[in-house]
Parts: C-alpha cells; structure tokens; sequence
C-alpha cells in the first residue's frame, strides 16, 4: 500500500527529476505563469483592488474545495453543494423575510446544510449507494427545495455590520475577510489531512476501503462525517454568497460545483481517493480563479468561461489516467522476439 500522506501527483517517477514532477508542482507552475501573464497583458490585472476583487470572487468556491478535498481523497464526492449553497441562500430571505435576527438565521441555516449533508452520507453510508449518483439526485431536490421555500423572489437589505465582513477587507491588506477565514481553515485542514491518524485514515479508506475496514478504521462513520461537514460548508457558503452579493435567491450558486470540483482535480487530487495534497488543491482554486478574472477583465462572456473551467475539469481527470497508461507501458517488460527460422531449425 503506497505512502498516502507523500502521493506524488501521475507525472511524479523515481528519477532526480521526479519531485519537479509532481502535479501540484506543476499546477503552482501554471499559477505562476497565469499570473505573469495576466500583469503583463492587462494594466489591470495586478493592482490590489482587482486581486482583492478576486480573491473575493473565490470565497465560497474556496471554501467548500476544502471538505471537498477531503471526501474525494476518501473516493466520495459531493455535487448537491451547490444546491445546498442555494437552498441556504434561500432559508436566509425567507426567515429575514419573516422577521427573525440574523444572528438567529446563520446557525440555523448551516445547521439545516448540515442536515442535507447527513441525508447524503446515510444514503452512501447505509444504504451503500454510490455517492455520484446520490448527490445528482439530491442536487435536484436541494434546488427543489429551494424554489419551494422562496420561489422566484429576491430578499435584500440586510445588516450593512454583516454585509460588510464578507465585502471588506482585512485591515492593511487587500485580502478579504472570507479569504483569511479560508486560510486559517485552510492550516487546520491541511494539518489534519497531512499530520494526523485522521488524515492518514482517509487516504488509506480511498486507496483501500478493504484494508481500511480490516485495520479497524471506522469507515462508514469516517465518511458520514464527512458528508455533513461538506454540507454544513455549502451552507456557510450560501451565507457569504447572500451577504456579498445582498440578495437571497433560490438560484444563487447555480453550477458553482463544476468550479469546485474542478479545482480539486486540478489540484491533483486522484476522482478514485487516495492520492492528492491540499497545497495542490489550493492552487487549483487560486488558477481558476485567476483565469476567471482575467478573462472577466478581457470582456469574455460568462458561457466561454464556464467552457474554460469545464476544460479545465476534463483536462484535470484525463491527464492523470493518460500519465498511469504511459507509466505503465513503460513498466512493462518488451514482449520477447519470436525465434527465426534458423533458431528453430537449431
């Protein structure tokens, strides 16, 4: 069983080169040069508003990448995130809508996306459904549910105390709230995934569920968590998205799980578990959101960089089975050559 904490990423081999190899190594590289190239071909890319805009723009898909990260490093995934953010948004307007305190709304509200995520891993967990096909269909009764709680209406005028924690920015930096909180979420998981039994577990449970079962590891509880931290994330999610953007709506968030795990892949995080660092996922998130901006800042419509990420996506699971398939030709000892017809008659 291979090493779950050090995986290099489908390019890494056993050559001196082989850690300049790696594919969360190679993503930084890119991020590096997206970002280059961006300051040199836009005046407006590296100013410190347009990359606090940025960073700000990737706030929710940052944070959900996290627990993301930690359930497909597990071999789950979770696409209803983007539904949960939604419905979240929309128990915001409706209980705002009725009166209640917004201190009373946020906990309620990721508690109830805590609920969804428990709904997910029971079906997983219980009834041994694959979760790919169970999050596509609570993907659709999530949004559901969304549109059943607010409909087709838009809430506004919240608090300008808690609109302005999501919109501004840490004292003397251009980084916004959202993306410190990410940061220091992001130590506590790295540390977690990287430098605990815990993570350890999860990565052994995506290599080898087998193994990991016999070895005494709880795996059904392991991954039941998972799936209620993943929808309480979404939830959290949806209340950032409803404060910046000022406007509840059963649609806020729509497709946002095609950046999610799209940054995760790209990140170098295997789809089968077991393989991946969060380093690498952080760069994805960060090269998305680059992209993102600089296309944004390049007048490029919506739809085309929906079409960039969803290349992105493709480019992020291919690459690596294209990399095992070559590695493994490699390996592979040369077929001997037939005798001739001399040797034969030897």
């Amino acid at each position: 069983m291979a090493e779950p904490t050090t995986v290099a990423g489908p390019l890494a081999g056993r050559s001196p080169l082989g850690r300049f190899a790696r594919w969360d190594v190679l993503v930084t590289a890119l991020l590096v040069a997206v970002f280059l190239a961006g300051a040199g071909g836009s005046p407006d890319f590296a100013t410190s508003g347009n990359l606090s805009f940025a960073l700000g723009d990737l706030g929710e898909i940052a944070l959900i990448a996290l627990t993301m990260t930690l359930l497909v490093v597990a071999a789950e995934v979770d696409l209803s995130v983007a539904s949960v953010l939604g419905l979240s948004s929309a128990l915001i307007g409706a209980m705002w809508d009725g009166g209640w305190a917004i201190e009373t709304i946020i906990p309620l509200v990721v508690v109830a996306g805590a609920v969804c995520g428990l709904v997910n891993g029971l079906l997983v967990t219980r009834l041994g459904l694959p979760s790919l096909a169970v999050t596509i269909g609570t993907l659709a009764l999530y949004r559901g549910l969304a549109y059943v709680v607010l409909g087709d209406r838009a809430v506004a005028e919240f608090p300008p105390r808690f609109t302005e924690l999501v919109t501004g920015d840490v004292p003397g930096t251009p980084v916004p709230y959202p993306v410190a909180l990410f940061v220091l979420l992001a130590a506590v998981t790295g540390v977690v995934l990287h430098a605990t039994g815990a993570g350890r577990s999860l990565f052994t449970i995506g290599a080898q569920e087998e193994v990991a079962f016999f070895s005494g590891i709880r795996v059904k509880r392991i991954k039941l968590v998972l799936f209620v931290l993943s929808g309480a994330m979404a939830a959290f999610a949806g209340v950032v998205f409803t404060l910046r953007y000022g406007s509840a709506r059963a649609d806020n968030g729509f497709g946002i799980e095609l950046a999610v795990i799209a940054a995760v892949l790209l990140g170098g995080v295997d789809f089968d578990g077991g393989k991946g660092t969060l380093g690498g996922v952080i760069a994805g998130v960060l090269l998305i959101g680059l992209l993102r901006n600089l296309l944004m800042l390049n007048d490029v419509s919506t739809e085309i960089q929906s079409v960039v990420t969803g290349l992105l996506l493709i480019v992020s699971v291919l690459t690596p089975r294209l990399a095992a398939v070559l590695r493994e030709r490699r390996r592979a000892p040369a077929s001997p050559r037939p005798p001739s017809r001399k040797e034969r008659d030897r």
